[in-house]
């Protein structure tokens, strides 16, 4: 056992040597909030996408989604950067709605086809996969994805 004092224990103490409640600490720092409005989470979240902070992008960008629950640019920004985590069915969920509202996003479907193919459900990939590169023939990487799926779903059935 210690022979320090410490204050905190002595009922004697003065009040300016015992720890405060932390009802009287101030504000975090204004940096652990978003500051500004919807559009300028939006903004920061593309930031720390690009910069590969996939996990503090999705936080902002729930946020923006949360606040506009209607904007399909923030659904895609949010859902890339759930797909960059490993969050694939949420990736998945937020695909699933944009092309809800619109079926001729081909990245929504190149987007829904990968995070398909994450979750093991092959058919589904191939169809979303396909989708897109129908839509958009002069993007390389969509039949470059759309080959994998279909080779993995062939050799599934093998």
């Amino acid at each position: 056992m210690s022979d320090r004092y410490d204050p905190r224990y002595d009922p004697r103490a003065p009040d300016d040597e015992k720890p405060r409640p932390f009802s009287d600490l101030p504000p975090p720092p204004p940096d652990v909030a978003p500051q500004g409005d919807a559009y300028d989470w939006y903004v920061r979240g593309l930031e720390l996408l690009d910069t590969q902070d996939a996990s503090s992008a999705v936080q902002i960008l729930s946020h923006v989604v949360e606040t506009e629950p209607e904007s399909r640019m923030a659904r895609e920004a949010l859902a890339r950067a759930q797909f960059d985590l490993g969050m694939y069915e949420e990736a998945r969920e937020n695909f699933t709605w944009i092309i809800s509202v619109n079926p001729a996003d081909d990245y929504a479907q190149f987007g829904l086809g990968l995070a398909a193919t994450k979750l093991g459900d092959l058919p589904s990939a191939v169809e979303h996969l396909a989708l897109a590169a129908a839509m958009r023939p002069d993007i390389a990487y969509y039949g470059t994805a759309l080959r994998g799926a279909r080779a993995a779903l062939t050799a599934s059935r093998r």
